[in-house]
């Protein structure tokens, strides 16, 4: 009878430390929680913050103000525009309409060049024979 006594006790004891064991478990888990929620919070309110600093530095009377203060601009008027017949010619063309392309021609240039032996990593060297 002592013997079945001494095992409940042990395992009543077992019992008590598993049961001391997840309830710390728990604990911490719980304070993680707890600090990953002050810490989305935080950043919550960083995130805030500079919303409402990029706010008033993106105010379009701050931006009209700087703009008047450092920049030389004037208003514009209706005489301010010029006819479409003073513009400049157009640039001619480099390339006629059918001629080839010359960056694709550089290219294939550059492709027949390169030596078969030149492999990169990304595609298995051919084996040598000896």
């Amino acid at each position: 009878m002592r013997i079945l006594h001494l095992l409940v006790i042990g395992f009543l004891v077992f019992a008590a430390a598993y049961v001391y064991r997840i309830k710390m478990d728990s604990t911490a888990r719980t304070e993680r929680v707890l600090k990953l929620h002050a810490e989305i919070r935080e950043e919550r309110d960083a995130i805030a913050t500079l919303r409402s600093e990029w706010a008033k530095l993106d105010a379009p009377l701050r931006l009209q103000g700087l703009a008047e203060r450092h920049l030389p601009l004037k208003p514009i008027n209706a005489r301010q525009y010029d006819d479409l017949k003073n513009l400049p010619e157009r640039p001619p063309t480099l390339v006629k309409p059918g001629d080839p392309d010359p960056i694709g021609s550089m290219i294939h240039t550059i492709d027949a060049a390169v030596d078969a032996a030149n492999v990169t990593g990304s595609v298995p060297q051919p084996e040598k024979k000896q």
